[in-house]
């Protein structure tokens, strides 16, 4: 069953508050349990795989578990693991004075009225970054790695990549990026085009047996515009342990995409002449389906981190921000930035629409909160299995709370929209058995397996390449065009960073997508893309 695959908790540990990390860890996981975002029977990671994801030996998570078991919080079973305890009741929750979890910090706040402001950074750049240059961009920190002379290889039957020394493209070959992912397969292209996952290896025993039981499912003459119950439900437990939001089935609306579902609330929000903020550069649909709705689309800048909250006017009806991955730049909106946008979203009214985009896969680094579970009164969730699962699938989900949620859904039944009813039930089945979870797990492997290869042919040249399926490979402006045409010249489709922006663009560079391609062309691929770079702009360390 899905309940018994572990929980990622909402923990942040902080080294420089002269409290001993296994104390921080076990109030953290208790304060969860007591306000039920981890909830009786849910399984915790093992020792081992959270210390891991949290850069802490295992000693300090184990200490934390001791003092919980002992405390009655946990419950372990042989062979099993580590539950939370199902105790008709269970113990109080107590903090130590000072403790952050004394005051709720790491868990939804009170929204009884804004927190007291801390003055808004000014971003400031290092004299020599690739980010005080024309770029626009942070630097590896990684710094350049020495080229070594890349391996002869051979190519798969109907791969375009070539062999040889490179040559100048022809006329008009860029033209190639704007082919769509079918014609470029056709065409035998290496698509590294950000936007499509690996749908070649999912389970397919799995997947056929959801749709069975779906067919088996009787018509429905009068579904529910918030869903179908049963996933609901199913939504709001992987939710819970997957976000480490409180969040129940009251909260999920049952949408076909995060398009579907920021539609709506650009219907329900915004009316004619509405401003609303999207990141600059960023995901354009977001900006086109605000804008379809009568909102007048008004860019904001991101830096490195994500939005920048001190550049944000006032008089936004709503935001759209990914804060867990920004797109295309790639920053991991830093928690004390998460709490300004909330705090600016309580001081102006404004209504902060977060797509969870990438939050399902990330490299190296610890889990950041959803803003939705620090201040559910001012956030909108968005979120999709299309890169989770596939695209075909055609499921995703709105979380709000339960007042606004219902004027959604009042909305969408006036517009006629609805999410397929068989595609809910099988997603239903895939969530209650377990295959979902069991797929993500093969992806994480999958995914970071290819960011590797990136890596290591790309590494002086990327940025953003702590979570999700795509990178960014900042490079002076006038390198751009020269690089994706002797690319698409030699097979290879990548995407223009300048495509992004809303108007003239700030920053120039590629974006890469590593999820679509097959792994044997991705290695080439990114083998051909850094002959293309160290002959264009050289070894990454002017950039």
């Amino acid at each position: 069953m899905a309940r018994h695959t572990p929980a990622e908790p909402p923990v942040r540990l902080d080294r420089g508050a002269g409290v001993p990390l296994a104390v921080q860890l076990s109030d953290q996981l208790r304060a969860a349990m007591a306000e039920g975002v981890l909830t009786p029977g849910a399984r915790l990671p093992s020792s081992r795989a959270l210390a891991t994801e949290l850069g802490v030996s295992r000693t300090v998570v184990t200490e934390a578990y001791q003092q919980l078991y002992a405390e009655g919080w946990l419950d372990g079973r042989h062979g099993s693991g580590t539950f939370v305890a199902e105790h008709d009741s269970l113990p109080v929750a107590h903090h130590r004075p000072g403790s952050r979890f004394a005051e709720g910090a790491g868990l939804p706040p009170s929204t009884d009225g804004p927190r007291p402001q801390t003055p808004l950074p000014v971003a400031h750049r290092r004299p020599g970054s690739r980010f005080a240059g024309e770029t626009g961009l942070p630097p590896s920190t990684d710094g350049p790695r020495p080229q070594t002379p890349l391996p002869a290889t051979h190519h798969r039957p109907g791969s375009r990549l070539t062999e040889g020394p490179l040559t100048d493209p022809p006329p008009g070959s860029a033209e190639a990026v704007r082919w769509s992912r079918h014609e470029a397969r056709r065409r035998g292209l290496v698509d590294l085009r950000p936007g499509a996952p690996w749908v070649r290896d999912h389970d397919r025993a799995a997947w056929r047996r959801a749709w069975r039981h779906a067919a088996e499912q009787p018509p429905d003459d009068d579904p529910d515009p918030h869903g179908l119950p049963r996933l609901r439900e199913l939504l709001a437990e992987h939710l819970r342990r997957a976000r480490g939001i409180r969040v129940g089935p009251e909260n999920v609306l049952v949408t076909r995409s995060t398009g579907n579902g920021l539609d709506l609330v650009g219907a329900t929000l915004l009316g004619p002449g509405a401003r609303a903020g999207v990141e600059d550069p960023g995901y354009q649909r977001a900006a086109a389906v605000l804008g379809a709705r009568g909102a007048r689309i008004v860019p904001c800048p991101v830096d490195h981190d994500g939005i920048v909250v001190a550049d944000l006017p006032r008089d936004l009806s709503v935001v759209y921000t990914t804060p867990a991955h920004q797109y295309p730049l790639g920053g991991r909106l830093p928690i004390p930035r998460r709490e300004l946008l909330l705090a600016w979203a309580r001081e102006t009214g404004a209504v902060v629409i977060e797509d969870d985009y990438d939050s399902e896969f990330r490299y190296d680094v610890a889990p950041l909160p959803a803003l939705y579970g620090l201040d559910p009164g001012r956030v909108v969730l968005l979120g999709t299995l299309s890169k989770t699962l596939s695209p075909d699938l055609g499921v995703g989900w709105l979380v709000a709370e339960p007042a606004l949620l219902r004027r959604v859904a009042e909305v969408r039944r006036s517009l006629s929209d609805r999410t397929s009813g068989p595609a809910q039930a099988a997603t239903a089945l895939l969530l209650e058995r377990g295959d979902l979870d069991r797929h993500l797990r093969r992806m994480r492997r999958e995914y970071a397996r290819r960011r590797g290869v990136v890596k290591e042919f790309l590494g002086p040249y990327l940025t953003g390449d702590t979570a999700g399926l795509h990178v960014t490979l900042p490079l002076p402006a006038e390198a751009v065009a020269p690089v994706v045409a002797e690319a698409a010249a030699h097979g290879l489709l990548v995407d223009d960073l300048a495509r992004t922006a809303h108007g003239t663009p700030s920053v120039h560079g590629l974006v890469l997508g590593y999820g679509t391609a097959h792994p044997t062309d991705l290695r080439r691929g990114c083998r051909t893309l850094a002959e293309i770079l160290a002959r264009r702009v050289g070894d990454g360390s002017r950039t």
